[in-house]
């Protein structure tokens, strides 16, 4: 077990999200143990996506740019877990790390955040709109193609920033990081998955460890919640066939019912001039096979043009 000679260290952005996620994975793992607060150490490594601002993301490598320099520290011990937002994580694991823990999951809806209007339908005609992620920008083009879209990247405080200047008259967040900042008063509301399917894994954390660590295994195995893994690992399968990125509008989500899981995903072209869609109803355990089966049939309706990706 960490003590305070030899803690836990635990690896996380700066952002205060990405604090806030670290604070709330270390407090669990004391509530699990019985251990102190200075058995752990949070370190907070700078990734290379919050460094560059003022590109979009697809310009600079896409989803890995929030999580390379701290799986390095990782695989080079000099942190013993990494804390991410699962919406964050490309689908492939470098070698000899592994996410098998996840917290229970956060709303998985996105926020509707605006000074002057109270949902999308309020918005006036050609209203300008900020985000930078794809996804959510091909998602409100095909909605209200009358709207202008403006890249709009920066944590939470930033983008309220921006708000506040002028940049744009709306802007979406996720509500499960405004649940965690204690900021859900932030949202004028939630725009429900039947109107804007989420980000796959939104609202998840992830706890990635070495895979032959033993110590961090046992740790972590008693804070893994079984049915948010069951939940994430479907979508995060449907990402990994579609050789999904921040480059690539994708949306997906899976959620439980009594005795099965419904699994949903859809595929945009960039500007929201088509959308490709389905879904899939089974048992929660076949959750990865059925996100494989979902993308397979999207790719196999899409377009040989629908993107400027060519899927593995």
């Amino acid at each position: 077990m960490p003590d305070p000679r030899t803690p836990l260290r635990i690896g996380t952005r700066g952002s205060a999200l990405a604090l806030a996620q670290a604070h709330e994975t270390r407090d669990r793992l004391m509530a699990a143990h019985d251990l102190p607060l200075d058995a752990f150490e949070i370190v907070v490594i700078k990734t290379t996506g919050d460094r560059v601002l003022d590109r979009p993301l697809k310009e600079i490598g896409g989803k890995g740019l929030f999580t390379r320099e701290i799986e390095d520290a990782l695989t080079a011990g000099e942190i013993d877990i990494a804390v991410h937002s699962m919406k964050d994580m490309p689908t492939v694991q470098p070698d000899g790390l592994l996410i098998d823990c996840y917290l229970p999951r956060e709303d998985v809806r996105d926020a509707f955040v605006s000074r002057d209007f109270a949902s999308i339908a309020d918005l006036p005609q050609g209203a300008v709109v900020g985000s930078s992620s794809l996804r959510r920008r091909a998602q409100l083009a095909a909605r209200r193609p009358d709207l202008q879209l403006v890249e709009f990247r920066g944590n939470v405080q930033t983008r309220l920033k921006k708000l506040e200047d002028g940049v744009a008259v709306a802007t979406f967040l996720a509500m499960a990081g405004l649940a965690r900042l204690g900021m859900t008063h932030v949202a004028r509301g939630a725009v429900e998955p039947d109107d804007m399917l989420p980000a796959v894994a939104q609202g998840c954390i992830g706890v990635e460890r070495r895979a032959l660590d033993d110590r961090a295994a046992a740790l972590l195995a008693a804070i893994n919640h079984a049915p948010s893994a069951l939940r994430v690992e479907a979508e995060r399968a449907f990402l990994r066939r579609l050789d999904g990125s921040c480059q690539t509008p994708i949306a997906g989500l899976a959620e439980l019912f009594e005795g099965g899981l419904r699994l949903r995903g859809e595929i945009l072209r960039p500007d929201g001039g088509e959308v490709i869609a389905a879904e899939r109803f089974g048992n929660p355990a076949d959750g990865p096979a059925m996100g494989e089966d979902l993308a397979s049939e999207l790719l196999s309706r899409a377009p040989s043009d629908f993107f400027d990706w060519k899927p593995a």
